[in-house]
């Protein structure tokens, strides 16, 4: 009898969004904390998003407020454009620079029960329903949508 063998080596708490991929935990280039806030820019002065390299594309989350956005532009070495409203001083951010390696696929695991709104590695969009707490999903995924996933505590593996 076969048996499903899962062995990850790398590993993302999962912020789902209607527009965003599920970033490769590789490409962590930035772990910082926020240090000004302007409507659809994240500020900070420890950044220096210039000399490390930032390009338009690149993931953020920030888990405090379930928040994920994308650089849409690097305005200095302090201060990035951003989807979404913006960040408020003081928050935890995590930038993956997603243009050098993007996530080709990755299975999921639901730590509490619902539906799992997806776009596979193939492209299909595809929502399965009913998951239970505690299971993996063994397809390869690129997004987790918000819109129609209720499953919460969503950890993505490579």
């Amino acid at each position: 009898m076969a048996y499903q063998k899962l062995q990850a080596s790398r590993a993302i708490a999962v912020i789902p969004s209607d527009t965003i991929n599920i970033p490769n935990p590789s490409t962590l280039a930035i772990s910082s904390t926020t240090t000004g806030g302007a409507a659809n820019k994240l500020v900070d002065a420890a950044g220096d998003f210039v000399n490390r390299g930032v390009k338009i594309g690149d993931i953020i989350y920030n888990y405090t407020s379930s928040y994920a956005a994308t650089v849409t532009s690097v305005d200095s070495a302090t201060q990035l454009g951003i989807t979404g409203a913006g960040m408020a001083p003081g928050r935890d951010y995590y930038l993956y620079a997603s243009h050098d390696t993007p996530n080709n696929g990755c299975v999921l695991y639901v730590g509490v029960a619902g539906d799992v709104k997806v776009t596979t590695a193939g492209g299909d969009d595809v929502t399965f329903t009913g998951i239970l707490a505690g299971s993996f999903i063994p397809v390869q995924v690129v997004k987790i949508f918000d819109t129609l996933t209720s499953a919460t505590n969503i950890v993505a593996l490579w």
